[in-house]
């Protein structure tokens, strides 16, 4: 295996399997490893694994690969219900159109990782996304019913598969 090739697989185990949320805390798990990295090198690295950092259970920022969520391991009732978006929905808490306008709003840190899935599908229905702290707007082409962007989004957030509302056009 080439060395670059193992450096990313190494690191895509740690973060996989350790709570990293900063380059310097990287760079002791991966010389552990045996693999002694600069810290410009880990940072393309990072960047080439389109890899991220999102809120974990205690609100820390964590790196975490792409479609990966952070789990929440509280089992402190108040943090619970407070977070409780988070569970199974993958940050998604609502969604609104108007006209080709999409506003998704999500638990705060999680839209530009839900936007980037949606960019990534590259559906020509969609023109692309603008993606905030927790809302995410998504641009329409003229003509798409805003059913149709419904399915079409569901494929990119699991929550809206398990309904769908009455869309009046």
């Amino acid at each position: 295996m080439k060395p670059k090739r193992k450096r990313l697989d190494v690191i895509k185990e740690i973060i996989n399997t350790q709570r990293i949320s900063c380059q310097v805390d990287l760079l002791q798990p991966l010389k552990e490893a045996g693999i002694e990295v600069t810290q410009a090198t880990l940072s393309r690295d990072l960047k080439q694994l389109k890899i991220a950092k999102m809120p974990d259970a205690t609100g820390q920022y964590i790196y975490t690969l792409p479609n990966e969520m952070p789990q929440i391991t509280s089992n402190d009732p108040a943090f619970l219900l407070h977070h409780k978006p988070l569970v199974g929905l993958g940050g998604f808490l609502s969604i609104d159109f108007s006209h080709n306008l999409v506003v998704i709003k999500t638990s705060p840190g999680l839209a530009s990782n839900i936007a980037y899935n949606i960019d990534g599908g590259n559906s020509p229905e969609i023109l692309g996304t603008v993606a905030g702290d927790d809302t995410i707007i998504v641009v329409l082409r003229e003509g798409v019913k805003h059913d149709q962007a419904y399915d079409i989004l569901s494929k990119y957030i699991a929550a809206l598969r398990s309904t769908h509302p009455d869309i009046i056009q």
